[in-house]
């Protein structure tokens, strides 16, 4: 999440920082105004990712004696149960799945508040 904050930083075009320095702007609001919403994009992006590969490791999280999202699956994988092992797994790719799509939502959101330019 930090790289991809740092990476949405650092492509916020030079012009617009001299444009938000040239209307009188403090290094804060040119955060808050200026390079925030253009970056916003790629840090989502970052956020996005991070929360999809959590939810994956929370589910092998249970092979190491924990109750997580995977636990029906080891339950399953020890019990050479394959029913069970589907429902996990079905139950684990939904979660990622509707997760992924509230993200993807989220920033479309913030891409039509930026307008039609941005």
């Amino acid at each position: 999440m930090v790289q991809g904050t740092l990476a949405g930083l650092g492509s916020v075009p030079a012009a617009s920082r001299e444009v938000a320095l040239g209307v009188g702007m403090s290094r804060w609001q040119m955060l808050m105004r200026v390079e925030l919403p253009l970056a916003a994009p790629v840090i989502i992006t970052g956020i996005r990712t991070s929360v999809i590969v959590n939810i994956g490791t929370a589910a092998i999280a249970s092979s190491v004696g924990t109750q997580s999202l995977g636990s029906p699956i080891v339950i399953g994988l020890s019990g050479f149960n394959t029913a069970y092992v589907l429902q996990g797994a079905i139950l684990v790719a939904l979660l990622a799945i509707v997760t992924d799509m509230l993200f993807e939502r989220w920033a479309a959101v913030l891409q039509q508040r930026r307008g039609p330019g941005g």
